[in-house]
């Protein structure tokens, strides 16, 4: 059995607020992945443990019996946490730490809310920027970490700063529209896709570059509808069927209203990685928050066969 303490918060939720939707909205979830959750803990358990009734959940007899033991073993996972914390000095401190939009919106979201949960204490400053600015501000001293799109840059470019690898993903066309992609099955050329209304980032996005060099490269031409928009901005256009665009599979994770195709002739893919200087000792604030990242990275990687996780036991510091 792999119960977790994440599916046990995630029931007593749905418990107390007798409803999906509230309980994830109060754990900061989407409501799929709280979803997810309870029937992956369900099928550990071998028993159903809400009767699903149209706008009535209640509790199963297995579910009443569950309901004791999860909260005490809440409870007394609390209180070690909070012993730990307090050895380890992480009451208080701070991290600052810097992504580029795309990471911001898919890992650094994912990270954020268990952090701030394990680590009240801690000050978190993001700052969110495309690579080549996230490695200077590194070598700088302006930033404890930062994620990075190491596959368009040479980490030998700043030898002061250490690499983790991460995950290598997929750049995926999405849609809101399903006449976007009708003609077309599971997979698009850059040909076919070059042919549909696409909508593209600002010039400062990595995956601007990335997917403009790869038109170029085959003398292609994108119908763009609408160009310099920022992540957020792309995302909800698509979703209100204005066009296409290119995304990485990070982004997709819990956005099922989008469709999503994948790219062939050829591949798009991109590595992340995760960076720190090499002459300054990660505090064990910014520590905690690099084993969260890699450990954040490799459970998202396990959602998608478009992700690939890199991260190793090895890379883990502090």
């Amino acid at each position: 059995m792999t119960m977790n303490l994440e599916q046990l918060q995630g029931f007593l939720a749905v418990a107390e607020t007798g409803h999906f939707t509230r309980a994830a909205a109060e754990l900061h979830l989407a409501q799929p992945t709280l979803s997810r959750q309870i029937s992956t803990l369900e099928i550990e358990l071998g028993s159903e443990l809400f009767n699903r009734a149209r706008g009535n959940i209640t509790l199963t007899a297995a579910g009443e019996t569950l309901l004791p033991v999860a909260s005490r073993m809440l409870a007394d996972a609390e209180h070690i946490r909070f012993q730990m914390h307090e050895m380890a000095g992480l009451r208080r401190g701070r991290v600052r730490l810097g992504a580029p939009p795309s990471m911001c919106v898919s890992v650094v979201a994912e990270v954020v809310g268990p952090y701030h949960a394990d680590y009240p204490g801690v000050d978190l400053h993001l700052h969110e920027s495309g690579s080549h600015n996230l490695l200077n501000e590194l070598v700088g001293g302006s930033l404890d970490l930062a994620l990075i799109v190491a596959s368009d840059h040479d980490p030998s470019s700043a030898e002061s700063l250490a690499h983790t690898p991460l995950l290598v993903e997929e750049l995926m066309v999405i849609s809101g529209h399903p006449a976007h992609f009708a003609e077309h099955g599971g997979q698009l050329t850059l040909r076919q896709l070059a042919a549909l209304p696409q909508i593209v980032f600002s010039e400062s996005y990595d995956l601007r570059a990335a997917t403009m060099q790869a038109y170029r490269q085959q003398d292609l031409v994108p119908n763009v509808v609408l160009e310099g928009a920022e992540m957020d901005a792309v995302l909800r256009f698509v979703e209100r069927g204005l066009g296409v665009a290119v995304v990485p599979a990070t982004v997709l994770l819990d956005r099922p209203g989008l469709e999503s195709r994948r790219l062939i002739e050829p591949s798009l893919t991109r590595t992340i990685s995760l960076a720190h200087r090499k002459d300054v000792s990660l505090s064990r604030a910014a520590a905690a928050m690099q084993r969260m990242i890699l450990t954040t990275t490799e459970a998202l990687a396990s959602q998608s066969p478009a992700i690939h996780s890199l991260t190793t036991e090895k890379h883990l510091e502090g």
